[in-house]
């Protein structure tokens, strides 16, 4: 019954647009109708600038960090939180309330370490490993999209490293994958030499 409930109530928190609610709340724009048109703190960054682009990316997070304690809350074991957190993943990815178009499923798994490894009383080291890889390429590539991929990449495998976690393996595996079929354009931009490079601060770019 709880596994149920939190695939549920993950999907259905998980499609929270936080990012279509600041943008028309706040600056009167959709931004799916700038950029690339996602859902994503990435996407908002470079339309409405950084302020607005870190609040998505942290509610983008929280939502699914929220997701997980909830289930612990109401008594579920690691399996059930990590299928809630996952549901809560994809619902961010493909969200109910925005016509199925969201982001690219990279806050919403770093939300799902935060949540499991963080919140749930578990290793920090689940967390800030993949964030520290990410800072590092992102540094030194300047490509959000190549810095994303591999510090999911590197989660993933590391955890695939530990024992008895198969639940976990399973959906940061889905996660990965779903991280990596969101930026199929940016792999192929960056098979190009096509694919912008940015600094860590971005530049307000609001389009009203």
């Amino acid at each position: 019954m709880i596994l149920f409930i939190s695939i549920i109530l993950g999907y259905l928190i998980g499609s929270i647009p936080f990012a279509l609610v600041i943008g028309k709340c706040f600056y009167h724009t959709d931004v799916r109708e700038y950029g690339s048109g996602n859902l994503g703190g990435g996407n908002t960054a470079r339309v409405l600038g950084r302020k607005a682009g870190l609040a998505v990316m942290a509610l983008d997070l929280l939502k699914v960090s929220f997701l997980i304690l909830l289930v612990k809350m109401l008594g579920g074991n690691d399996t059930e939180m990590a299928c809630g957190g996952l549901a809560a993943g994809l619902g961010h990815c493909f969200p109910l309330f925005a016509g199925f178009r969201g982001g690219k499923a990279v806050a919403a798994m770093y939300g799902f370490l935060f949540g499991l490894f963080v919140v749930a009383g578990r290793s920090p080291l689940y967390f800030f490993l993949p964030l520290v890889i990410f800072l590092i390429t992102l540094y030194f590539s300047g490509i959000i999209a190549l810095a994303s991929m591999v510090s999911a990449a590197a989660v993933t495998l590391y955890v695939f490293l530990q024992p008895e976690m198969t639940a976990v393996r399973v959906a940061l595996l889905v996660f990965l994958l779903v991280i990596i079929l969101r930026h199929r354009s940016n792999i192929g931009r960056m098979l190009r030499h096509e694919e912008n490079r940015v600094s860590f601060a971005f530049h307000s770019k609001h389009y009203c």
